[in-house]
């Protein structure tokens, strides 16, 4: 999935035309229904067929592997998908073809980290990446680090030895081919990993002021309990309270929040919750000031999130029940009630800003106003 909603919106265009066009959502309903300030419409997608042209094919992991998640820098047409299943996880640089008619796709590099800081063995992975105009970096998330804190064993996840996490800038401007090997971070270059405090993420975007909002979760370090914001010059961090287990992470332009797909946090807040009996799948909702707004309960395991800036629509995947797909089904009742079916849906949350006038969550002169002439 791209993290950044300038590169799927052509995704989100034909997505909504086949739901209207299919007939699986009438458009007046839709459009009825997108005014509330906050909406579930249950998108069924069984039947639903969207076919992509891809401009090229780049071969990447081992033997029944593949790229988990990705960014896109679209000022230079550089695409760094991520293998994190791989032992050892690493990324791959790639030149994107964009519009051209001919395919100019090109591995550049392959961006791996030094194995003092993720050892192989482990089953340790690389996990969403985040592109920063400003900075001109890439920031992907690392789940665990060696050595972070000194001594810890990045072996466990639970306990006082567990290990924290770290966050992965990448210079694209300074790699070289063949395999690129990123080690300790360096402030005079803003190149390497930052360790991490308190802080194991599996997700990174990028929000206003060049702030990352990261996803933090137990499933990495069962001591996690928050989520973070970074900023990605100075390094300064921010803890966010009472939200954590995030997997994808998305920041929404249009309507200045961030959205976390958090499939695995905290059921009783503020508290360690390393057991999945411990946790509670949620859509969590942050503004742009780092401030929790809300959490809504979503179906079991339903960690990723997208955001359409333009429409302020938010999209989160919800998975069929256990009965009909299995191991990996949904164990609660949500899915079913958000779908209105057992087939399993794309969730689709609609955020009317302009009804939304109480001035709370909105920091209109905080606005990062990047999306705004779209």
């Amino acid at each position: 999935m791209f993290e950044d909603d300038r590169a799927h919106a052509f995704e989100v265009d034909a997505l909504v035309k086949a739901i209207v066009s299919r007939r699986l959502f009438a458009r007046e309903k839709f459009v009825q229904l997108a005014r509330e300030r906050f909406v579930v419409l249950a998108v069924a997608l069984r039947g639903l067929a969207i076919r992509f042209h891809f401009a090229g094919e780049i071969a990447q992991g081992g033997p029944g592997l593949r790229a988990d998640e990705l960014a896109y820098d679209p000022q230079d047409g550089l695409l760094l998908p991520v293998n994190n299943a791989d032992d050892p996880p690493f990324g791959t640089l790639l030149a994107a073809n964009g519009d051209t008619a001919v395919s100019a796709v090109h591995v550049i590099t392959r961006i791996a980290v030094d194995p003092a800081i993720v050892p192989a063995g482990f089953g340790l992975s690389i996990e969403q990446p985040a592109w920063d105009p400003t900075t001109k970096r890439f920031y992907t998330s690392l789940p665990i680090i060696a050595n972070n804190p000194p001594g810890c064993n990045p072996a466990v996840i639970t306990g006082p030895t567990a290990c924290d996490g770290g966050l992965l800038v990448t210079d694209p401007a300074t790699v070289t081919p063949g395999t690129y090997v990123q080690g300790a971070y360096d402030p005079a270059t803003n190149t390497g990993v930052v360790p991490l405090h308190a802080c194991g993420p599996n997700g990174a975007t990028v929000g206003p002021h060049d702030n990352l909002l990261l996803g933090c979760t137990p499933q990495n370090n069962g001591n996690d309990v928050i989520t973070q914001v970074i900023n990605a010059a100075t390094k300064n961090y921010a803890n966010v309270a009472n939200i954590t287990g995030s997997d994808e992470v998305w920041y929404n332009a249009g309507d200045n929040r961030y959205y976390t797909g958090s499939s695995r946090d905290c059921t009783v807040s503020g508290s360690p919750c390393p057991a999945a009996s411990q946790q509670t799948p949620v859509l969590g909702v942050i503004d742009g000031t780092s401030v929790l707004i809300e959490k809504i309960r979503q179906s079991s395991g339903s960690h990723s999130v997208a955001a359409d800036s333009k429409r302020n629509l938010i999209f989160v995947p919800q998975v069929a029940p256990v009965a009909v797909v299995g191991t990996g089904g949904d164990t609660t009742t949500v899915g079913m009630q958000t779908c209105g079916s057992s087939n399993g849906c794309v969730a689709v949350y609609a955020h009317d800003v302009e009804q939304d006038d109480d001035g709370h969550d909105r920091d209109g002169g905080d606005r990062d106003h990047r999306d705004r002439d779209r």
